[in-house]
């Protein structure tokens, strides 16, 4: 029993020093965006290397860096893997040679890192575009994947059969912890941080020593014959086809801004002219207003009558610049048509181009601006366009062209990761990151946030202006009725404005499965950027950094 406790305490100890670690040098740098992080470092597969690409992904610079940080991650976690899977061996049960051991566990953090790398991508994609759904695009794999992945390290074959429901059991609290831990050290004050880091990798200790055990203790396999881990693994594959179409079939989800204000006439309390810009993918016929104040911004153009020209979604993907040039040209037409006051109503990739308008362009026509699930924080990491082969996340840009050629084949929509939209979010990725929701003088201003929204950045005051949170998805606010009256208020001159606190919570609990962000002033491409970095403070709309 005394060999038990001392491998149990060393067992402990090593899972604690990682994450503690970790988090101290986080806490130095005072990079608070990534403190969230930090208790996985010691978590059990997958959810450890998930943590190592995670990083490898944002912070690689050239092909050769990455190749070799990627075979150093594999090797050193199978090595890791070997101590904390012998640490954590079942007495009752004899143990493998440690050599044997070792062979196993790089070999199958080879495999785990091969598996988790197309997830890990998907992350940083969730990063740059500031999406939930993309997001849990890359987290529902690992949840589906962990079971098997837990008892690898420890038994063989470990591709055939159905894991234990211990091992199952297990595997769902390990993803609470890990969620719980994260929410916890981003939330208590500085050095705190770090004995929060510690007490998870204390837990997560507990955790090995229990997935081991389990693992190595099961009774008999059933389905043992089938090879059920690569089943599911191949079943993982089309998570990120299915989960679009499953968040439109949320009720009331195609409700959507242009519907509330196209197809009815504005109240007389609602003195501004409105022109409605719809978001990523949308399509217009050319259908006409029920209210002739209203207009519907057009991705392609007013026509030579001056009415907006119908658009496909393909045209959505146009580069932010000249989509407000565009806008700023509709914008001076309604004013001049009809000699009011407008107020622009965007949703989505809309919000992004009304605000981007209004930092960019004059506009004296201009007292109001609604944003619908606008993309919070969006730019986090980066990579470089299609011909240059040096800079920050070039491996990544590649992995995601690739697997974007490979969705195409499946029908997946969208024209991949270097589509002008995109590269307008990675090119101007300061200001999105720092001004998107903050104020404009003389414009009034609003953002209504689907709590989907709490998820899609690191945790953090994200925010200078009023906004409405309401549980919904994204651009699925407005089939709530309180949503559809508090937009007409706002337009009719009402100061609008809903924080419950159950939303700052949500993103605590998102803060574990962030991509670390990548420094504003870290990225060549940004070096002229004068934008505070609110990975560093947590908070947007500070003071301009000095010139350097």
């Amino acid at each position: 029993m005394l060999t038990l406790d001392r491998r149990l305490v060393a067992l402990l100890v090593l899972t604690a020093v990682f994450p503690a670690a970790e988090a101290t040098v986080l806490v130095a740098m005072d990079f608070v965006a990534a403190e969230g992080i930090a208790p996985q470092v010691s978590a059990v597969w997958p959810y450890d290397t998930y943590h190592d690409l995670r990083w490898l992904f944002v912070y690689h610079r050239s092909w050769p860096e990455f190749v070799l940080w990627l075979a150093y991650v594999a090797l050193t976690r199978g090595a890791l893997t070997t101590g904390l899977v012998a640490l954590a061996w079942p007495v009752e049960a004899p143990r493998p040679p440690v050599r044997q051991l070792l062979k196993r566990n790089v070999g199958v953090s080879v495999v785990v890192t091969v598996l988790v790398v197309p997830w890990a991508v998907i992350s940083v994609a969730a990063s740059v575009v500031a999406l939930s759904w993309v997001l849990l695009a890359s987290l529902l794999p690992m949840f589906l994947l962990a079971p098997f992945l837990q008892r690898a390290a420890a038994v063989g074959p470990w591709w055939r059969g159905l894991p234990s429901l211990p091992l199952v059991g297990w595997t769902l609290l390990n993803f609470v912890v890990l969620t719980v831990a994260g929410a916890v050290a981003w939330s208590v004050p500085g050095w705190w941080t770090v004995p929060v880091a510690a007490s998870a990798g204390v837990v997560n200790g507990v955790l090995w020593n229990r997935t081991v055990r389990a693992a190595v203790l099961a009774p008999r396999l059933r389905w043992a014959r089938v090879p059920v881990a690569p089943i599911v693994a191949l079943l993982a594959l089309v998570v990120p086809l299915l989960i679009p179409s499953l968040a439109s079939t949320v009720p009331g989800n195609q409700l959507r801004t242009e519907d509330v204000l196209l197809t009815r006439p504005l109240p007389p309390e609602v003195t501004e002219a409105v022109v409605v810009l719809a978001g990523y993918g949308s399509a217009y016929g050319g259908e006409q207003p029920h209210d002739p104040r209203v207009e519907r911004f057009s991705y392609r153009g007013l026509g030579s009558d001056g009415r907006p020209l119908p658009y496909r979604p393909q045209d959505t993907t146009i580069s932010v610049a000249d989509s407000v040039g565009l806008l700023a040209d509709q914008v001076d037409r309604l004013h001049r048509r009809t000699g009011r006051k407008v107020a622009l109503v965007g949703e989505s990739e809309g919000a992004l181009v009304a605000r981007t308008y209004l930092a960019r362009r004059p506009h004296p026509a201009v007292d109001a601006l609604v944003m619908f699930s606008p993309l919070i924080n969006a730019g986090r990491a980066y990579y470089p366009p299609r011909g240059q082969g040096h800079g920050w996340g070039v491996a990544t840009g590649w992995m995601l062209r690739a697997m974007f050629g490979l969705g195409r084949l499946a029908g997946a929509p969208g024209n991949g990761p270097d589509e002008p939209f995109i590269r307008s979010l990675l090119d101007d990725a300061p200001f999105y990151r720092n001004q998107l929701m903050c104020p404009v003088p003389g414009v009034r201003m609003v953002a209504f946030l689907p709590y989907t929204t709490a998820a899609e950045a690191p945790p953090g005051d994200y925010s200078g202006i009023p906004v409405f949170q309401t549980p919904g998805v994204h651009g699925g606010l407005l089939n709530r009725s309180l949503v559809q009256d508090r937009l007409v208020n706002f337009l009719g001159g009402e100061p609008v404005q809903r924080t419950p606190r159950e939303y700052p919570l949500l993103q605590r609990l998102g803060a574990a499965w962030q991509a670390p962000p990548l420094p504003i002033s870290a990225n060549p491409a940004w070096e002229e950027s004068e934008q505070p970095d609110p990975a560093l403070t947590g908070k947007v709309c500070q003071p301009p950094r000095e010139s350097r």
